[in-house]
């Protein structure tokens, strides 16, 4: 049995008049072989309801999620951790709880956070200070990484602007992309389609 990662929303980034946008968040479920479901980004709460169905369209109740990782704090990624059980284990950037109760693991260590022996939580701070992507293997398309909005979408590959306006610190966001370019076979970016990694990057 493989690993399945299921997109269950592409995410947008739109620009609208007087220097505003719409967006909402690329929102992913994956399969795991061991642990069962895990999901990847919950978008914005104006979603609730949709995003209910949608899981529940895969899984049998909301309560079937025991993992929850948020790539990181902005507002379309975590707008509806409150519909999940007090069970759930929450990735929230660099936090990790369960409940009320806390997990003290060192992202900054450079260590991955294991959930299985084929997913792991791996630090890829840039965009905020505290970005996780998902590396997901054994997929029956190879390895894949769910990186948030270390990825904005395919087309940034080639275009550093897409995405270096948005970031907290761009140096260390490409390093990290670099990073994940080396590993990924397909990467699930914060604001469109997965995509086939070609392991290139245009670095201006």
């Amino acid at each position: 049995m493989k690993n399945k990662i299921i997109i269950i929303q592409e995410g947008y980034c739109d620009a609208l008049e007087n220097d505003t946008f719409k967006a909402d968040c690329t929102i992913s479920l994956v399969k795991s072989r061991e642990s069962g479901w895990l999901l990847v980004d919950t978008g914005g709460p104006w979603n609730k309801d949709k995003l209910i169905k949608d899981i529940q369209s895969y899984c049998a109740d909301i309560a079937d999620i025991r993992t929850v990782v948020c790539t990181h704090g902005h507002s379309d990624h975590v707008g509806n951790l409150n519909i999940f059980s007090y069970n759930t284990r929450l990735i929230v950037g660099n936090d990790i709880s369960v409940g009320n109760v806390y997990e003290d693991f060192d992202f900054k260590a450079g260590l991955p956070y294991k959930i299985t022996d084929d997913i792991e939580v791996i630090s890829t701070p840039g965009h905020t200070h505290s970005d996780v992507s998902i590396v997901v293997k054994n997929t029956d398309i190879g390895t894949v990484v769910i990186a948030g909005d270390l990825f904005e979408k395919a087309e940034d590959r080639y275009d550093e602007n897409l995405w270096k306006s948005n970031s907290e610190n761009p140096t260390l966001q490409m390093e990290n992309r670099e990073i994940v370019a080396s590993i990924a076979d397909y990467i699930v970016p914060g604001h469109g389609p997965m995509f086939f990694n070609d392991k290139k990057l245009n670095k201006q």
